[in-house]
Parts: structure tokens; sequence; C-alpha cells
């Protein structure tokens, strides 16, 4: 007889399952599933707000649309049939539009086109159940999809079958909609899984875009990067944070993404700096992705980012100050400047400002904010923290996000595991407790959920401002420098005063001895995996995003068009399918009207990192492993119902 606790489970299991039929044809049904082959997974980081970009490496799942049109199709196709059917299916309506202005005769393109993607959608979805196909079907054209991808061995006339279907679908004018319907169901079945490792926001002009994209994704889960943290804090009314924010997108030009994106309204801010600022060139301030800066909206943007960086070290000031748990008193840089002689010490080094002009700076409390400041980030605050659509992105990053994930056999994480120069982890102070490797790791998620879910206000402030140490603390694992240099790089000339010193964790990336103590903190062995970003990757200068011996993956490659003149492409994109790994290395998206009228894709180099020695199946994944959990459960159940423990509900 099973114990009492053994039979109360199988008792509610039961519940699901409440004869011998229904159970054994669950058993059935998942052992069938494990032996199909893994799908495929697709692995992105550091996107940094490129919506066009990340859409089409998104459409064309890294290139495993044009992998299936050449499996389907080999030789039977010319090249450019092969891209023109790929450009359909990652932009069907605009690329028919273009069509229908050349092509004489769209019914026989029609009936040609449907019958291609036909073939491509048998053999996208031949590595799923039926059932999980079914679930993905577009529900107008469920019945008919799977009809015409089914092989239906009772029909003896196969082609007439099908024939007849495709007629009737171009004689009712539902051709152009079955295309479309047909083009996003292989886009959504040739990536089973998408993992995001971090950073969507800042610097490109879509984050919005991005999120609003994700949100309806299929399947996924997202690692938060450093940026996305700083918006977290943002949305939850962290003002240290809100500051950063707006600096940021003042700085790369798109105030238009808090405006039109986010509906914030950006007027007080740019009345205030308008008004201390008049007379001030601001030239320090320059934004990055305006051309010469003469224009009226180029001076006021100026004033504004100007305005909003000194609120910035104002209210960062006030933190530290009242945070010294996190150690960064050193960051308190408004204090360190002699504002008679304009110069500031930073590590024992006099360096005189480019700027001295501050009248909103009280020299006797640097950090207080003026009437007026305080007044524009009351306003501010309350916009992020009312922004609907900003509020269900950031719900989106908590529910499907964490600071990093286990998952078939590999380890994700944005940034780095915070080392000493010894290779040791390097313990960090978080609110007078102590922790390091994965219980740092923990501990800092634990109050970033506080700063959104907690019912005690101390508490709830506590991981508001965590956000923050996240965002810019040197001990922090999504950051992981000595120092943020934002202030350097405004006010200091001196470019050594500029540089931040990576954690030891870089140094070690090619050290199996370190990365295997990192796995095996996160419960793996020394045949899993690291993937991460953060950190662009160099290929220019010769640098392999591929770490010691494969172990460790690196794949950040320059998605961000800020960084894409010092890494030589515009990203890295990891695919994990049933025969291995490979890392894909992409050259620059130039535009989607480009991709969709010369057919250009987005050319991409195929790394193979790792071969597995047999194809995978679904009972090699972490999935494999519930569902073999679950089918011994089932057979206890049987065992249950045999034995009379437990009587069948018939």
């Amino acid at each position: 007889m099973k114990e009492h606790s053994e039979l109360k489970y199988l008792q509610c299991l039961a519940e699901l399952y409440p004869t011998i039929a229904k159970a054994s044809t669950e058993i059935i049904n998942l052992q069938s599933i494990l032996n199909l082959p893994k799908g495929t997974e697709h692995f992105i980081t550091d996107i940094h707000g490129e919506y066009e970009a990340f859409s089409h490496v998104l459409k064309n799942g890294s290139g495993s649309v044009k992998k299936k049109i050449d499996d389907v199709f080999g030789r039977t196709l010319s090249t450019a049939d092969k891209n023109a059917l790929a450009t359909l299916i990652y932009y069907p309506r605009e690329k028919m539009d273009l069509v229908k202005k050349t092509e004489k005769n769209m019914d026989e393109w029609y009936r040609i086109t449907l019958y291609r993607l036909i073939e491509v959608c048998k053999t996208v979805a031949s590595k799923y159940t039926r059932s999980k196909v079914r679930k993905a079907l577009p529900g107008d054209f469920a019945y008919v999809i799977e009809e015409l991808i089914t092989e239906k061995a009772e029909v003896l006339d196969k082609e007439a079958y099908y024939s007849a279907i495709v007629d009737t679908i171009i004689s009712i004018g539902r051709a152009e909609e079955f295309i479309v319907a047909l083009g996003e169901l292989i886009q959504r079945l040739v990536i089973d899984h998408l993992h995001i490792l971090g950073d969507i926001y800042d610097r490109g002009p879509g984050p919005d875009r991005i999120m609003d994209k994700l949100m309806s994704y299929h399947s996924l889960d997202i690692q938060w990067g450093n940026h996305d943290v700083l918006w977290m804090g943002a949305a939850a009314g962290q003002l240290a944070c809100i500051a950063n924010v707006v600096r940021n997108s003042v700085r790369y030009g798109n105030l238009d993404l808090l405006e039109d994106g986010y509906g914030i309204n950006m007027v007080p801010l740019a009345a205030m700096a308008m008004k201390v600022y008049g007379d001030d060139p601001c030239q320090l301030f320059q934004i990055k992705a305006n051309g010469s800066g003469t224009s009226k909206d180029d001076e006021m943007n100026r004033k504004i980012h100007k305005a909003i960086v000194v609120i910035q070290f104002k209210l960062e000031g006030q933190l530290i100050r009242r945070r010294g748990e996190f150690g960064m008193e050193n960051r308190m840089l408004l204090d360190r400047i002699d504002y008679e002689r304009g110069t500031i010490v930073l590590e024992g080094k006099e360096y005189r400002l480019l700027d001295t002009h501050f009248p909103t700076i009280d020299p006797r409390d640097p950090c207080r904010l003026t009437r007026e400041e305080e007044d524009v980030m009351d306003q501010l605050k309350s916009a992020f923290l009312h922004c609907g659509k900003l509020q269900q992105h950031m719900t989106l990053l908590l529910n499907r996000g964490s600071l990093y994930k286990v998952y078939n056999n590999n380890l994700l994480y944005h940034g780095c595991v915070p080392l000493d120069e010894k290779g040791e982890f390097l313990k960090v102070n978080v609110y007078g407790k102590e922790y390091s490797g994965k219980a740092l790791y923990d501990a800092l998620e634990k109050y970033v959920r506080k700063a959104f879910f907690a019912v005690d206000e101390e508490e709830r402030e506590k991981g508001k401002d965590i956000l923050w140490f996240i965002w810019s603390c040197p001990s922090s694992p999504l950051f992981g420098k000595n120092k943020m240099a934002t202030f350097e790089s405004y006010f200091l000339e001196e470019k050594e005063s500029h540089k931040e010193k990576k954690n030891p964790y870089y140094s070690f990336l090619d050290q199996e001895e370190v990365m295997d103590r990192i796995l095996a903190e996160f419960g793996l062995g020394t045949d899993a995996h690291i993937v991460n970003g953060h950190v662009p990757v160099l290929q220019s200068s010769g640098e392999s995003p591929v770490k010691c011996g494969g172990k460790v993956l690196v794949i950040d490659g320059g998605f961000s068009k800020a960084y894409q003149a010092k890494t030589g492409i515009a990203g890295y994109t990891l695919i994990y399918n049933s025969y291995g790994m490979m890392l894909v290395a992409h050259m620059p998206f130039t535009s989607t009207r480009e991709a969709i009228v010369n057919e250009t894709d987005i050319h991409s180099e195929r790394i193979m990192v790792k071969m597995t020695p047999h194809r995978m199946h679904v009972g090699d994944t972490d999935n494999g492993k519930a569902l073999k959990e679950r089918i011994g459960e089932l057979k206890e159940l049987l065992e249950a119902y045999r034995n009379g423990w437990i009587i069948e509900k018939t």
C-alpha cells in the first residue's frame, strides 16, 4: 500500500485521469513526444531598441527559414526563387503588394506560391505533435491548413484532393490572406523558443515596438540587462532611474520614444531647461543622433540634456548618501567639485571641468534639488507610474524575465558573475548581508520583485533603490565595471578618466577551472555552456565570441548601431537545434524596405559551436525530464487503479 502522502497525490492526479484508459492514453502521448526532435532555440541579446533589425532576425530565425527552404527545394528552385519565397514568408503583405504591380497572371502566381509554402509548412511542422501545430494555426484557416499539411493515407488521389482545396482558396478570393497565414505560421514554427539575454532598451529608437512584439510571442524568456533594469526602476518611480532613462533618451535623440511611444510629457523639463540655461550654449551636451546641432530643436535638446544631467547627479548623490551600504561614496561627484576653482579631485588627481556653469547647484548642499527641479521630477515620476503601456511592458519583463536562467544545460545571464582578482566569487553587501555567486543573483532578484510587489513600504523602497544599484554599482552582476564614467565623459577632457575597468570575470573567460566553478555554482556540470552578452565582442579586432574552448559564448556583437563601428558586425545570435549549437554573425541591416523591394536578407555567417553525437530529441531536454517524471507518476496511478487503492470513475 502506498504511503498516505503518495496516495493523496495520486488521488489528485486521478481527477485529471479518472480511468485506466485515460491514464494509459496520456502515457502513450507523452512517450511519443519524447521521441520528437528537439525544438529550435533562438538566443538574442543587446538589441538596444533596434526594432527593424530585431524584427527581421526574428522573422528569418537567424537564417533558419532559408535553411528550411533549402531543405525542401534543394536545387529544384533557383537562388532568386528561394530569395523571393523567403522574403514573402518574412513580409507577406508587403511583398504581394509589389508582386501585383508586375505579375500578369496572379491566379497562377497564387497557385505556385501556395504549393511552395505548403511544402515548407509540412517540413517545419514535422518535428511537432499534431496537437502543438494545431494550437499554432491561425483561427480562420486552422482546419484547411491542417488538411493541407497532414498526410492523408485514406485519400487515393492526393494531388487532386489538394489541388481542389487550393483552387477553392483562390476562386473565393482568400489566397492573399491564406499566404499571410502560412508565412506567419512558418515564422512561428521555425523557432520553438526565444531567449532574450537583456538590454532591450536604450540607444535605438524602438524598444517599445520590440516589447509590443514580445508581448504576443509564443514562447520566450528574458534575462534582464542593466538597461532593462534601469527602465524597470523608472517604471517603479525610482527618481535616479527616471533621470537616467530621460538622459539616455535625449542623448541618443530618442525623446520621441518617451513622448510618442509612452506618452510621457517632456514639456515641464523643456520649459525649466530653457529658463535656467537660456543663455548657456550647452556645447558639451550634443545629441549623438542629430547632425550638426545648429537647429532650434538641437539647441533646446542640448539644454534639456544638461538640465537632466545635473538633476541625475544630484539624485544619485542623494541615493548614495541614503544607502551607505552600497559603498559608492566615491561617486558622490557633485560634493567633490571646487566650485570656485572649477576643478574636481578624482582618485587623488585634480581635473579641470570643461563646464562650470551650474546655476541650480548650491555649493553648500550640491545634491539638493531646486524647487523647479523637484516639480519636474514629481511630474515625470507621476507620468512613468501612470503610463499604462510602460507598466504592461514592465509586467512582461517581470512575468517572463529573471536575472538568470538555467535551460537545457545552458546558463543564461546578461552580464557576469562578479569575481575578485583571484577568480573567487566576490562577496557583495546587499542591505547588510553578504552574498556571492548564485546567492547574489537570487538576493538581487528578490529585491527587484519587491520594488513592484512588496506590501511593506520600506521593503518596497529598498527594492526600488536596488534597481539603480544593479544599473550602476561596480559589484552588480549586470554592470560589472569599476565605475560608470558618465560624469567624466561629459565634464573631463582627459581620456584616462573615462576608462571603465571591467570586473575580473572577463579576464577569466578562457580559464576552464573558473568557468566550471561558475557552472557548478548554478547546478550544472562541466558539459554545460554559459551564454551571455553585455560587452560587445570586437570581431573587427580579431576577438572571438567563443571562449574557453566553446564552454562560454559571448553573443553581443553590436546589434546597436552605436557599437557597429567598434565591433565590425551587427550582432551575434545563437541557434540551438536538434543537431547542435551554431553562432550566427550578422552584417548590418539596411532597412525593411530594402529587404522587401530588393529581397536582400541580412547577410549572416554560421559558425558551428557544438555538433551533437546524435540528433537530440525532446527526451534530452528539460521539458523531456518533466515529461518522464509525469510518465512515472501516471504509471504509479495505473498501479493504484489495478491494485484497487484508487477506484476508477467510469
